[in-house]
Parts: structure tokens; C-alpha cells; sequence
């Protein structure tokens, strides 16, 4: 038996057209999976994929440029940026 069934501590239940209980139940049996090793495992790595995705920021190359620059120190930052940091600043004060 699977590591994946034989702990089992919590539960989920939803319900779903037959159509899609058949896609999911032909996935897991192509797989050699049962049907609930197959739909903990696919959730599984959705999530993680959702929360990896969540978790990264996708710069533009021109904003890559200017925060790669600025780590650099090549640029003084600019009014905008001083601001940002104001309010920033002002922000985590407040939540402390």
C-alpha cells in the first residue's frame, strides 16, 4: 500500500460530475495508481505549483536591469523609490 494512504489524519470530501470521476479514475488506473493515490498526488503538486507560483516575482528585463543596478549601486534611487520606502518604513512601524 501506498505511503500516501496508510497515514491517514484528515479528510476531504467534494462531489463532481461522473464524466470527470471517469477522466480521473481512467488517469490513476493508466498510472497504475488508485484513484485516491492519484488525486492526493496531483493535488499535491498543483498546490505547491500555486504556491511556488504565488512566491515568485517575474521582473521585466528593464526592471530586472534597474533592481540588479541598484543592487549594484549604480543608481541613486529616485523620488518614487525614496517614497516607497517612506511608506514602507511607516508601514512595518504601524505593525509593530
Amino acid at each position: 500500500m501506498s505511503t500516501l494512504t496508510t497515514r491517514k489524519s484528515q479528510r476531504m470530501e467534494f462531489r463532481l460530475p461522473p464524466e470527470l470521476k471517469e477522466i480521473i479514475e481512467m488517469a490513476a488506473a493508466t498510472l497504475g495508481q488508485t484513484v485516491t493515490d492519484y488525486s492526493i498526488s496531483r493535488l499535491v503538486e498543483i498546490a505547491r505549483d500555486d504556491l511556488r507560483k504565488h512566491d515568485v516575482t517575474v521582473l521585466s528585463d528593464r526592471d530586472r536591469d534597474a533592481f540588479l543596478d541598484l543592487l549594484d549601486g549604480v543608481r541613486e534611487p529616485n523620488e518614487a523609490l525614496k517614497r516607497a520606502a517612506g511608506r514602507y518604513r511607516k508601514f512595518r512601524a504601524a505593525k509593530r
